[in-house]
């Protein structure tokens, strides 16, 4: 097996999440976007899976806004995946 493909399986796990929302939304964003992503995008959608879940949906729905630019810019991509 591929180091790339030994790391998607490996963040496929990582996002399922303790709600279906999450689970669809950033496995919509890791499936549609991740490897065609920049290392700094790459970066800060890891630092997006380990936010706990209700701190994750709240910025994914809107509710409050991401901690830095990086992570705006890929909760937009994620609210995006989910959609297209």
């Amino acid at each position: 097996m591929s180091e790339d493909v030994n790391e998607m399986s490996r963040l496929r796990w990582r996002c399922r999440r303790g709600m279906k929302e999450l689970d669809v939304a950033m496995t919509a964003y890791l499936e549609k976007f991740y490897q065609k992503a920049e290392a700094d995008e790459k970066a800060a959608f890891l630092r997006l899976i380990d936010t706990q879940d209700p701190e994750l949906i709240n910025m994914v729905m809107g509710k409050i806004e991401a901690p830095d630019e990086e992570m705006s810019r890929v909760i937009q991509t994620i609210r995006r995946a989910v959609t297209a």
